[in-house]
């Protein structure tokens, strides 16, 4: 019979310290078909990025003219806790090097793919408890986006003198997503389908108009009315 003490410590066991979450390697390549949250597919996490939208994002399109995008240069994985880190990296550099009041962030893809985990035991005696290979679809334990080469990952929209606050935003959370990512300056307004030169050209005549943070064009076409009140009556003329 051993003393007290070790009676006391062999009913209170040290406790197993807790599995920590795999690496982003384990879930970089696309293998499997897309396997998003259903009826079928219950009990998946939240994933870690909840915040799409980052600086002054209800400012209209004409406050930012420029744009930098972080584009995709592989087809891959990118993991919730990757994408919350990248946008977490790029929103304190635009703070700090430009201001939180010259800035919209915007995240472009979802993290709407699961990402299943077999865990295995590794206490003593598991091998009378675990199967091996059999049964081996794992559980839901994340979630994850499917980006293709050439897609755009996160955009900025600022100032024209902000644009290398952005890149360099750009470049610090590079290292927070796998794979390769290109930095592009876009040619267009803000986050509009229109160029810098034909969007102050259609403004100028009454062409374009403001829709939250893009905008539309007013086609020729339509009832008389609004032909009137958006075309004839351009910014700073009065109807004839």
């Amino acid at each position: 019979f051993g003393s007290r003490f070790d009676l006391d410590f062999r009913a209170h066991p040290e406790p197993q310290p807790a599995m920590g979450r795999r690496p982003a390697r384990c879930y970089r390549y696309q293998k499997n078909k897309p396997y998003p949250k259903s009826r079928f597919c219950r009990g998946v996490p939240d994933p870690k990025i909840r915040i799409f939208d980052c600086g002054k994002k209800r400012l209209p399109c004409n406050e930012f003219s420029a744009c930098v995008h972080l584009v995709s240069d592989e087809k891959e994985q990118v993991s919730s806790e990757g994408l919350e880190a990248a946008r977490v990296n790029a929103n304190k550099t635009m703070i700090k090097m430009a201001g939180k009041d010259f800035f919209h962030l915007r995240i472009r893809v979802h993290p709407y793919h699961v990402l299943r985990i077999n865990k295995m035991l590794t206490c003593a005696g598991a091998d009378r408890l675990q199967t091996g290979m059999r049964g081996a679809w794992g559980k839901a334990g994340g979630t994850a986006a499917r980006i293709s080469i050439g897609q755009v990952l996160m955009s900025i929209r600022t100032r024209e003198d902000k644009i290398d606050a952005a890149i360099e935003a750009f470049r610090r959370s590079k290292f927070k997503i796998p794979g390769r990512q290109k930095i592009h300056v876009s040619s267009r307004w803000g986050f509009t389908r229109f160029a810098k030169e034909d969007y102050e050209k259609w403004t100028a005549t009454g062409r374009m108009k403001e829709d939250g943070v893009g905008c539309k064009w007013m086609a020729g076409h339509g009832p008389l009315s609004r032909f009137m009140r958006n075309v004839i009556s351009a910014p700073g003329d009065k109807p004839k």
